[in-house]
Order: structure tokens, then sequence, then C-alpha cells
């Protein structure tokens, strides 16, 4: 996706690593830190980290939360800035998005103004369900089955807004981080 800014133009450099939990997107996100590019944590965790420590549920009702992850991942997004360098966002405003409209928590219009308004690169990284990796903690506390039907919502989603989806391959981590520079040198 090329945004325009006077007369040049230019490519958007933010792209969403994006899947259901327990695929691997913080571990891969932390090794591409490791080779010196920025990445903006997932709101989700943040959150139910915080409430965790309050002495709250891990998770408010589900509208509610995705409102509060909303509301951050638009901060995130207008703090983190993506000029010559990609950057790479644990999830995006996109995901907030579809957890809202899967919940039926906000009108179809308003969904379509917000992703208009915060644009990402075209090309999603996508983790997929890999069992062999998948384990709960006190932050994740989904099934596996539930992390695959979140994979499949968030496949969709993105193409229904016209992304282009581009699934990570199960494989050693360095493999993988050099996969996804090789796919984003190509968007």
């Amino acid at each position: 996706m090329c945004l325009v800014y006077g007369k040049r133009e230019m490519t958007n450099l933010r792209f969403v690593l994006t899947g259901g939990p327990g695929t691997g997107k913080t571990t891969t996100l932390h090794s591409l830190a490791e080779r010196g590019y920025l990445h903006a944590s997932d709101s989700a965790r943040d959150i139910i980290r915080e409430r965790l420590a309050s002495g709250l549920s891990p998770r408010p009702p589900l509208a509610q939360f995705g409102h509060e992850i909303l509301q951050r991942d638009i901060a995130r997004y207008l703090e983190t800035l993506a000029t010559d360098h990609p950057v790479f966002f644990d999830r995006g405003i996109v995901d907030a998005l579809g957890m809202l409209d899967h919940q039926q928590a906000m009108p179809m219009g308003q969904v379509e103004t917000y992703v208009r308004l915060y644009p990402y690169n075209s090309v999603v990284l996508l983790m997929p369900p890999w069992e062999a990796i998948y384990r709960t903690d006190a932050d994740r506390d989904q099934t596996f089955a539930e992390s695959v039907q979140v994979f499949e919502r968030v496949r969709a989603w993105y193409a229904r807004w016209d992304y282009e989806t581009v699934e990570i391959p199960c494989m050693a981590i360095d493999r993988r981080i050099d996969f996804i520079l090789q796919t984003i040198a190509h968007a």
C-alpha cells in the first residue's frame, strides 16, 4: 500500500504480524528486534497483565476488551513512526476491529472509517497455528482449538479489507525471520 505525501509516493512500512494466540508472534518480534527492527507490542497482552497485577480477571467483557485494545492500538500506531525502516506490529488495529465486529460492538461504517484512517502495508504476516510450540500461560488461557478458530477469523477479516495475508511457515526462528525479511523486501 503506497501513501502519497505531497508529490512523493512512499511505501507504508507498518507491517502487521498476526494470528491466533500461541503461534510465536512475540518470539518472532523479539528476534526481529535483535536484528535491529522496531516493533510495537500486543495491546491485549499488556491489558491482561495490568488487570492480573491489579487482582482483576484477565479480561473485561469482550466488547469492552475490544474497545480497550482498539484505543491502545491507535495510540501505538500514532506514536510509532514508520519512515524509511519497517516497523512490526504485534497484531494491529484491524485485529481489534475484527474482535469488535465479531462481538457486534461497533457499526460497520465506523469499522470502515478506522480501517481507512490507519492503514498498514498491504502485506500482512500471518502466523499459523503450530501445536508443537503452543503453550498456555498466565496471559494466554485459550485452547489450541480456539487458537485455530482465531487464526481462521483473522485471515478472513484481513482479506475482507483487501490485505494480502502471507502465511509464515512453521520452522526454526532464524528461518522464519529470513522468510519475513524476504517477504517484506518485495512488499
